[in-house]
């Protein structure tokens, strides 16, 4: 299961079925669960924990130190669910001890090719981030969130549950949850239909939403405004949790 030219530090804990190919490496305090698959000219760092069935294809460099000059070599971990894909070339970024000291990634997520996941990020279960991706430090990711391909966002942003950036996005402020948008600088262009038919969502919580999105950017209320009139008006989980994503923001939300 593991090809003789890898390199793994005794010091690593991989489940008795772990294939690891040919001419990768995987260093000290690194946790691989059962049924996964590390291809080859793989690097893993660790402290880093990565769940079941984690696929990882060539070149990728996992839990390695990150970028930040602050960085001094503290024990900082990368922590992985389930179900991970893990294209060529991604690189994925430990924490620091500034932040949380850890950077976590849910389950069942999509790095494409060449995406990038800077320290102390969170991100949820069930993204899809396409090719070239770029998230700087402290970014935080809901469930299902999709970002086109080399689409970069700001340290700090967030983006909420269900939202949808158009590839190219260049994302400095905070993406509502159901929110699409696109552009340099990105921009709301509406929900996230297609998304939210696709996954399941009722007819009448997704016309909640529309008009609650109204409420927000076509009616020229403040942000305080549209929130008192969306509660008011609703009291559907999906407008809270719209609300709440946008009571959260830190940075401002994309207009």
């Amino acid at each position: 299961m593991i090809h003789p030219t890898a390199i793994v530090d005794p010091g690593a804990r991989l489940a008795d079925d772990v294939e690891v190919g040919p001419f990768s490496v995987i260093g000290p305090d690194v946790e691989i669960g059962a049924g996964s698959r590390i291809g080859p000219h793989v690097v893993i760092q660790g402290p880093t924990v990565l769940g079941e069935r984690t696929r990882i294809f060539q070149f990728a460099s996992v839990g390695e130190d990150c970028q930040d000059k602050k960085y001094a070599g503290e024990p900082t971990r990368l922590v992985m669910g389930d179900d991970n894909v893990i294209r060529e070339g991604v690189t994925l970024h430990r924490g620091t001890i500034q932040d949380r000291a850890e950077t976590t990634i849910g389950s069942r997520n999509l790095f494409m090719a060449y995406v990038h996941v800077g320290h102390d990020c969170v991100i949820g279960d069930d993204c899809i981030l396409a090719n070239q991706v770029t998230l700087a430090g402290h970014v935080r990711l809901g469930d299902f969130v999709i970002l086109g391909g080399l689409s970069a966002i700001h340290q700090f942003c967030r983006v909420g549950d269900h939202a949808m950036a158009g590839g190219g996005s260049i994302i400095t402020k905070d993406t509502p949850a159901y929110v699409m948008i696109n552009g340099n600088p990105a921009q709301a262009h509406g929900l996230n239909l297609v998304g939210l038919r696709r996954r399941g969502f009722a007819k009448e919580a997704i016309h909640a939403l529309g008009e609650a999105y109204k409420l927000v950017y076509r009616q020229g209320m403040t942000v305080d405004q549209a929130l008192t009139e969306i509660r008011a008006r609703y009291s559907l989980p999906e407008t809270e949790a719209f609300a709440a994503s946008i009571e959260a923001s830190t940075r401002g939300i994309v207009r």
